[in-house]
């Protein structure tokens, strides 16, 4: 595969794959060992033999990385009992490493539209715990998150986003709480209408979301050039403050914007932009 091919176009293995370090890839609990989602066929779903979460170790840089990549293209990356449990009991893991003196790195690789709304509060539970063990493993190492396309990263994976020590962004990448048919639907669609693609990158998209100083890294959707962006945010080690340390200064910023007007891209930046500078 040529370095300056699409990241975007990847599946999840192959993205984790890239990642590391040649020849350093193993996966565990692969999709022959046939752990499925018990909860899917019985609604008429077919299954996907790793449930669309993908865990592997190797090495980044030489160093021993875990990279953890969800499935987009399987349930829209949605998070469920199987899939959860797997993405935190190798954050967990990473981190029980950076304890016993192996300094373990991690990258997540988010794609995702959030829960799975066919296990319900199972996918919740994962999720929570998924959250937890980001925090806990932070404190050793920087965890990366990276957000390429298409199907962004929404739900309560947002929050897992945000968790993160260093986002990395393309342009195609979307990120945000509420997905864009949850909003319209609650909302209606002279507030957010979920056809509107345009609006819609121009209000979650990565572009906006960096230049909103609420990611990072901002990259081309290119091999090269997001395994060069990994590297670079695993080489800046754990920050001083993590963004979620910082929720007075988020928090006193909502808490004077002006909800009687609609909201486009431009007071998005004008809102948080400022953090960048």
């Amino acid at each position: 595969m040529r370095n300056d091919s699409s990241f975007i176009e990847l599946k999840a293995r192959e993205r984790a794959r890239l990642l590391l370090d040649d020849g350093s890839f193993r996966e565990l609990l692969d999709p022959f060992e046939g752990i499925v989602s018990p909860w899917l066929e019985a609604q008429g779903i077919v299954v996907q033999s790793d449930d669309g979460m993908v865990v592997a170790k190797g090495t980044i840089n030489g160093g021993p990385a875990v990279v953890i990549a969800i499935e987009g293209a399987f349930q829209g990356g949605s998070m469920g009992e199987v899939s959860g449990a797997k993405m935190a009991a190798a954050l967990e893991l990473a981190a029980e490493d950076n304890r016993n003196g192996i300094p373990t790195q991690a990258v997540l690789c988010l794609e995702t539209g959030g829960v799975r709304l066919q296990e319900a509060n199972l996918g919740l539970a994962a999720i929570a715990d998924i959250h937890a063990a980001i925090v806990d493993l932070r404190r050793y190492t920087p965890v990366i998150g990276v957000v390429a396309g298409t199907v962004g990263c929404f739900g309560g994976m947002s929050i897992a986003a945000a968790l993160c020590s260093h986002l990395i962004v393309t342009r195609e990448a979307r990120l945000g709480l509420n997905g864009p048919q949850v909003i319209e639907q609650e909302a209606g669609i002279d507030e957010y209408d979920s056809r509107n693609r345009p609006f819609i990158w121009s209000m979650t998209g990565g572009e906006v979301r960096y230049e909103s100083g609420l990611v990072e890294t901002l990259v081309g959707d290119g091999v090269n050039a997001v395994k060069q962006a990994v590297n670079d945010a695993l080489a800046k080690g754990v920050p001083a403050q993590h963004r979620t340390d910082n929720y007075a200064w988020y928090l006193e910023r909502l808490s004077n914007f002006d909800t009687t007007k609609q909201a486009d891209s431009e007071q998005i930046k004008q809102l948080f932009g400022e953090k960048r500078s």
